[in-house]
């Protein structure tokens, strides 16, 4: 069986959600998968500046494991889901990846198959950014880039040929069904990307 980890990192719950349509098309490629969520990095005085944050980031730590260097060595596909921080990722999930250096090292990761996604408060604020900052980490740790490419209708109306994205609008507005079919589409190729390269 393939393995497929999902490393997230969301405050409002449209990349948990993701995330969550991402699982869904790697279980339906016949992937193991496991999801994790990255913590936040600031403390509580910080998080007290957002209604509701520090709320939803208990729930959602509850709900999933932190991710550790041990999930990306089992993992034969990793995908990592940010919102966008200034056209790029957050600095959560960024701590993580700079947190696998011993892998990179020992050529641990070379060769798994990799991918991104992501949500912006508007749909112009670096979607396309967020997830090629991501491919970068992804080269310099040896993964095998799985673009969404167009591969599937809902790519037409939703998403990036880069990685399946939504608008949140700043106001927490959940992904469209569109945006979720292209997740479960990039779930699903990436491991089946995944499952050929294992052989």
């Amino acid at each position: 069986m393939t393995n497929v980890l999902i490393v997230f990192y969301s405050r409002d719950g449209s990349v948990e959600t993701l995330a969550k349509a991402v699982a869904e098309g790697a279980t339906a490629a016949g992937a193991e998968v496991r999801i994790r969520r990255v913590r936040e990095l600031v403390g509580p005085e910080v998080m007290a500046f957002v209604p509701g944050w520090a709320e939803r980031a208990e729930a959602m730590n509850a709900a999933y494991p932190a991710p550790s260097a041990e999930d990306a060595e089992w993992a034969d596909a990793i995908l990592l889901g940010s919102p966008t921080r200034f056209g790029g990722a957050s600095s959560e999930l960024r701590a993580w990846l700079e947190s696998l250096g011993a892998l990179w090292y020992f050529g641990k990761l070379l060769g798994k198959a990799g991918g991104a996604f992501t949500s912006t408060a508007n749909p112009h604020g670096g979607q396309e950014t967020t997830i090629l900052s991501l491919y970068s980490a992804m080269a310099h740790l040896g993964l095998i880039i799985v673009p969404t490419g167009y591969g599937d209708p809902a790519l037409f109306g939703a998403g990036t040929p880069y990685g399946a994205s939504s608008t949140s609008g700043g106001t927490a507005t959940p992904p469209t069904q569109q945006g979720l079919a292209v997740a479960r589409y990039q779930g699903k190729r990436t491991g089946e990307v995944a499952a050929k390269l294992r052989g």
